[in-house]
């Protein structure tokens, strides 16, 4: 159900982990560390929206399974 242009959980993940990191290290001026927050915030709520539509698959996954 990824709608198109979007990137994979996966390919968000390991986009915000570089975010992470460079935050981290980088000597950034203010306003590049603020993109890149902005942006990692965005993934964050991709990630996190993706996540709850599996977890509700799931559960009427198993709820078919236990009515079956």
């Amino acid at each position: 159900m990824m709608s198109e242009n979007k990137n994979s959980f996966e390919t968000n993940l390991k986009r915000l982990e570089e975010i992470v990191r460079m935050l981290e290290s980088s000597d950034a001026e203010l306003d590049k560390s603020l993109a890149l927050f902005e942006e990692g915030t965005a993934l964050v709520r991709e990630c996190t929206k993706e996540l709850d539509e599996a977890e509700k698959k799931i559960t009427v996954l198993t709820k078919e399974k236990e009515n079956d």
